[in-house]
């Protein structure tokens, strides 16, 4: 078995400028509905549709600066394309706190990645209200447009006008406060996956399924012991499949005012990572139960496809030697990307008949926010796309988007570099295609020469044609985190 190997001592000329990343980690505060006059090249006719990107819009409250990016407030951007134009609209998720803060002008909350309240220990300590930030995902899903965040319920938005409409609880199969991840996988069936954590000494997982209506089709709960930090899963025709991470939590520092919940999660590197199967609910291996096998996998945070093979299920995941801890007094704009190992592309061969687990690592360049054809999720699939690092070894920010042929072993890569940083790219399936990667990648890159975005269009097939299209935005969108696309269009 291999597992994840010493990062590379090779020294290779800096791609970027810290100064020049650190512009992206500046808040957005306002609002804006325009159409995009500025594009270089043109639009594919063929491209229709809308996408949604969320992610941290304010870093700071009333020049307070938060700890963490995780910790702030979601803002909804939508690019609306159609007929060889775009629209852009963005808005901010009015959660309850959101609009606390706003009003107050002030923090008043906890964040859970370090972000605490000004008055030291004593102020924070035994308050564990932690604020509801929705600024994970978005998807449009049985004619709903939620903002996710995944340690509660989602937010319920009108797609046309952003407009925050409420908490979204499924016609009451979700309660008050129940979690519904940022992370749900889109079954080709027309099933959408997710799932929740409710962690404590032992964890219960549960596994939601949702019919085209956007109606909870399907609720079970799975208890496994230990703590778990999952924030992604992988589905196949049969199977749920969870990395449950090897890390302990230990809510004391939290209770007493002196570390984020975040700041309390250790790894403990010792310890393998389970590889959790739950088998979906009414597939023909329900009966057979859940297994639990361990591997020695390092952290993962996103996962890429699963799918199944005779008595195998094989994995693809980004993986890392470790989880960067976040300390109480640092400072997310000075992160040394060359002290910290890079997530990589692995593979995992389970097997459900001897429970062993071969692991082999796919490529040594730094990578995250994978993304593939939608027809082929939880199938055998040939080509992924993600955000990279500019070098094919070492660790640096995301400026890159890389093209992986698991079948030739091939790659493509189309560079930002040296003053253009990535977000996830999103792969759009060309209407009526009838190759894998016949489509368009879509991605929203931090321009640090214009201190702006670009959402840039590239041919998902051929990324030696370079961009098909550029489209400038007056402003900048601060660094996101997840995002969808729909066929339908919203102006």
């Amino acid at each position: 078995m291999q597992t994840l190997e010493p990062q590379s001592n090779q020294i290779l000329q800096k791609s970027y400028t810290r100064e020049d990343w650190q512009g992206g980690y500046e808040s957005l505060k306002q609002e804006d509905d325009y159409w995009i006059d500025e594009i270089e090249g043109e639009i594919p006719l063929e491209l229709q549709g809308t996408l949604f990107r969320n992610g941290p819009g304010l870093l700071d409250i009333n020049g307070q600066r938060l700890h963490h990016p995780f910790d702030g407030d979601g803002m909804i951007s939508r690019i609306t394309i159609t007929n060889g134009r775009a629209h852009f609209r963005n808005r901010f998720v009015e959660t309850e706190g959101y609009l606390a803060e706003k009003k107050a002008g002030k923090i008043l909350y906890r964040g859970v990645f370090g972000t605490q309240k000004p008055g030291g220990w004593l102020a924070n300590a035994f308050n564990f209200k932690i604020k509801h930030i929705a600024n994970t995902n978005v998807i449009y899903w049985g004619n709903k447009l939620l903002a996710l965040w995944e340690a509660a319920e989602p937010y319920l938005l009108n797609p046309h006008t952003l407009e925050t409409l409420g908490n979204e609880y499924f016609n009451g199969v979700l309660s008050t406060g129940e979690a519904f991840s940022a992370h749900p996988r889109i079954d080709p069936n027309g099933t959408l996956v997710n799932f929740a954590i409710q962690p404590g000494l032992s964890t219960t997982i549960t596994i939601f399924e949702l019919n085209t209506n956007g109606e909870i089709i399907s609720k079970q709960n799975h208890s496994v012991p230990g703590f778990c930090f999952i924030h992604d899963f992988v589905i196949t025709e049969n199977y749920c499949i969870f990395f449950q991470n090897p890390v302990q939590f230990n809510p004391l520092p939290f209770a007493l005012g002196i570390a984020s919940a975040g700041q309390c999660i250790k790894v403990q590197k010792n310890q393998p990572t389970k590889i959790i199967v739950i088998p979906r609910q009414n597939s023909p291996v329900a009966e057979n139960g859940v297994k639990v096998v361990e591997t020695k996998a390092g952290f993962i945070f996103h996962h890429v496809n699963a799918f199944e093979v005779s008595n195998e299920i094989v994995i693809d995941s980004i993986c890392y030697e470790s989880l960067t801890e976040v300390e109480p007094n640092s400072d997310y704009r000075q992160t040394n990307f060359e002290a910290n190992a890079p997530g990589k592309l692995w593979r995992f061969n389970v097997n459900l008949s001897d429970n062993q687990v071969q692991s082999q690592l796919i490529d040594n360049r730094a990578c995250e926010f994978p993304t593939i054809q939608p027809e082929r999720v939880g199938k055998p699939y040939r080509y992924l796309y993600a955000a990279a690092a500019h070098h094919p070894t070492g660790n640096a920010p995301l400026q890159a988007i890389v093209k992986f042929d698991l079948e030739s072993d091939k790659r493509e890569i189309w560079s930002a570099a040296p003053r253009g940083f990535t977000g996830e790219p999103i792969f759009i399936p060309r209407p009526n295609s009838q190759q894998e990667d016949d489509g368009w990648v879509i991605s929203v890159i931090y321009n640090a020469e214009h201190h702006r975005s670009d959402v840039v269009i590239l041919d998902a097939s051929d990324f030696q044609k370079g961009a098909v299209a550029k489209l400038h935005l007056k402003h900048h969108i601060p660094y996101g985190l997840h995002g969808s696309f729909t066929p339908e269009t919203f102006i």
